[in-house]
């Protein structure tokens, strides 16, 4: 493991505020790891127990095999032997120094390296970030996405070897952000060390993450490879935290290993899905579905055959993708307005679901 970090640390009551406890195991060997939930899950409190930042109760920190931390024989390193690069939510670049002036200090901070190689190191990340031409400007006169580059030329001054980026992407518009993500390519091709960045953007994580901590309340609810975390929800409360999944409750009717397929029960019609190992008839479950696997039939109004439901529509409204539907039991569709001026004034719609996008969560 790249990051193996068992963190334990907790808060007491202050002011309006409960108490809180973070209690999480972070494993990860991917390039980036993400760490997704909602604002007080405890995602920056983790980064900044990895950083130094913050001194956990319990626990030990380990990143590349060297130890950061380690609670039963009270081993701390402070922040400045760890080497983290940490990218704050507001770039925390220090205002009254150029872009240049920033990188100097962080560099000077750092050691080992002779002032002739920290003044090319300076001027290449200038050169890569594209900061050269404004490495004599203080932040105020930069733009967001500017400040950005210099938050990150700034971070990789010293070399570090764990990489801490705290919803670096907050607050700029999407062709911002997708100039910071092609950012992020450049810099994992300069730096072998493991990053962990924090957001609650589940696009954002689809787009970076090689593996993915799904965060609430201190606890991690769900940790694994981007693809298995969001193609198998652990449970239906964490599919229902994604908001990207349909869900709907369903039972187990018929099992039949030998042509790998099982029949479930929802709504009343009767679903084929893949063979359900350790499942028994009758078991009793739900459904999940992405809705972008969720297709409407235009042709609506026929019985429903296998596979499909005939529900009332609820809403309509307009969506980046064409018309987003709501049906009957929070079921949720997108069609293109070339395919809703087809279906318009219907009052119930068929929908179909693929059945290699049907996963059954059991109770």
């Amino acid at each position: 493991m790249r990051i193996d970090a068992r963190l334990i640390k907790r808060l007491p009551p202050t002011g309006g505020s409960e108490a809180f406890e973070l209690n999480v195991h972070l494993k990860s060997d991917a390039d980036i790891t993400v760490l997704l939930g909602p604002s007080g899950a405890g995602k920056t409190l983790t980064l900044n127990c990895l950083g130094g930042f913050a001194t956990p109760d319990e626990g030990r920190i380990l990143v590349n095999d060297e130890l950061y931390f380690d609670a039963p024989t009270k081993l701390r390193l402070p922040p400045q032997q760890r080497r983290c690069g940490y990218i704050f939510q507001d770039h925390a670049l220090f205002p009254h120094m150029t872009v240049r002036e920033n990188l100097r200090f962080a560099a000077n901070a750092g050691r080992g390296n002779s002032g002739l190689n920290r003044h090319r190191r300076i001027a290449e990340l200038l050169e890569t970030f594209e900061l050269a031409d404004l490495a004599g400007r203080k932040p105020a006169q930069l733009s967001g996405g500017q400040k950005q580059r210099a938050a990150l030329a700034r971070m990789l001054v010293n070399e570090p070897k764990l990489l801490l980026l705290d919803e670096p992407t907050r607050g700029l518009d999407g062709r911002l952000k997708q100039a910071f993500y092609e950012l992020l390519g450049k810099l994992r091709e300069r730096s072998a060390a493991p990053m962990v960045l924090v957001t609650h953007d589940l696009e954002e994580c689809m787009e970076l993450a090689g593996h993915v901590c799904l965060m609430e309340a201190g606890r991690f609810t769900q940790c694994g490879p981007r693809e298995r975390v969001f193609a198998r929800p652990a449970t239906v409360e964490v599919a229902r935290s994604l908001s990207i999944y349909n869900i709907l409750p369903a039972s187990v009717e018929a099992l039949d290993p030998g042509r790998d397929c099982s029949r479930l029960s929802v709504l009343g019609q009767l679903w084929e899905v893949p063979y359900l190992p350790g499942r028994l008839i009758g078991d009793q479950g739900y459904v999940c579905v992405r809705q972008s696997e969720t297709k409407v039939v235009v042709a609506s109004g026929s019985p429903a055959a296998a596979n499909q439901l005939l529900l009332k529509i609820e809403s309509a409204s307009p969506s980046l993708r064409g018309v987003r539907i709501q049906l009957e039991h929070a079921v949720i569709a997108e069609i293109s307005e070339a395919e809703y001026a087809l279906c318009r004034g219907s009052e119930r719609l068929t929908v179909e679901v693929p059945s290699a996008a049907v996963y059954f969560v059991g109770k």
